[in-house]
């Protein structure tokens, strides 16, 4: 345990090394802490920081830099979130897709980091289908997924279909087959198959296969805004190897997924400081994180990635209100 002399220093420390970027001296700790001590005193105590783990210092300064662990005990116990402090930003209800991709600039924006949004996992159920006659044999398909998304596709037919088909296939398929998971649409077309005009059920299969691959095509997506931001911040652009690591991490996705994922497993703002385990595996980032919901169910992830070195209490706060914005529009687009 720490005394409260050691604390305060720790916390100056932090605070200091996150404003300015550069290793912390005895003098500059002295004053930022607002303590009466010797530079003896001080030197003495950052001795102690530095035995526990908390601190460490550069090959190249005679300053102290706050470890993972240092800013994981920072983070924990020494942080004060001012609520007041942040302008409130506007998201829209509006299709999921397009609430999510905002939100992920949200963060960016506010953050001048990298936002991140892990999208609501979709389920294969048939919700909605239109059809709208293009030209011969060229058929518009619309599709309404039951989170809301409106999905287009052009197929073509081997048969030429009226508008007047159009819709007589639109409407059994609404009345018939909303709520059925795609393969139960299937089967109920082949048993049905008989009843059906055969070119209409031609297309009705045509219709499920594309639905069925659109669908598909939308799970677990990861959306993530902003990466050129990280071009900005003296910690990456000094150093190309932490950089050319961040970027690799936003083009693999899978790892991103499996951290989002992780952090919808608890309640409220997540903090994940980069070195301290294998959940975010650079030293160089950390991701402030929150879960979001629709109707009081937590559907998915968003956060702000950035350097270790990163305003903690400014990110939490755009991070939650982000989350509660997203599961606003989310809930009301409903």
């Amino acid at each position: 345990m720490l005394d409260e002399r050691a604390r305060l220093l720790l916390k100056a420390l932090v605070e200091r090394y996150i404003a300015d970027g550069q290793p912390v001296g005895s003098r500059t700790l002295s004053r930022a802490s607002g303590l009466e001590l010797s530079p003896a005193t001080i030197r003495n105590v950052m001795a102690d920081l530095e035995e526990l783990g908390l601190i460490a210092s550069p090959h190249t300064s005679a300053g102290r830099i706050p470890t993972a662990r240092g800013y994981r005990l920072f983070v924990d116990t020494m942080l004060t979130v001012q609520r007041d402090g942040l302008a409130t930003p506007s998201l829209q209800a509006d299709q999921p897709q397009k609430v999510i991709a905002n939100a992920a600039q949200l963060l960016s924006s506010l953050s001048h980091f990298v936002g991140v949004v892990l999208a609501p996992r979709r389920s294969s159920v048939f919700h909605h289908i239109e059809f709208l006659r293009l030209s011969e044999r060229r058929i518009l398909l619309i599709i309404v997924t039951p989170e809301g998304d409106v999905q287009n596709r052009v197929i073509f037919t081997e048969a030429d279909y009226s508008q007047t088909q159009l819709i007589e296939a639109a409407n059994y398929l609404n009345a018939n087959c909303t709520g059925l998971a795609i393969e139960q649409v299937r089967e109920r077309l082949q048993q049905e198959m008989e009843s059906l005009r055969g070119e209409i059920a031609s297309l009705m299969h045509a219709a499920v296969n594309v639905s069925s691959e659109v669908l598909s095509q939308q799970q677990d997506e990861v959306v993530i805004s902003g990466e050129r931001n990280l071009l900005a911040v003296s910690d990456f652009s000094q150093d190309l190897s932490h950089l050319r690591r961040a970027f690799n991490l936003f083009e693999e996705k899978a790892q991103l997924m499996r951290l989002l994922d992780v952090s919808s497993q608890a309640e409220g703002v997540r903090i994940f400081i980069g070195g301290e385990s294998q959940v975010v595996p650079f030293e160089e980032l950390s991701v402030v994180s929150a879960p979001y919901e629709v109707d009081g169910l937590v559907v998915g992830t968003l956060g702000v990635i950035g350097p270790t070195r990163m305003p903690y209490d400014r990110m939490i706060q755009i991070v939650d209100i982000t989350s509660k914005l997203v599961s606003n529009a989310l809930s009301h687009q409903r």
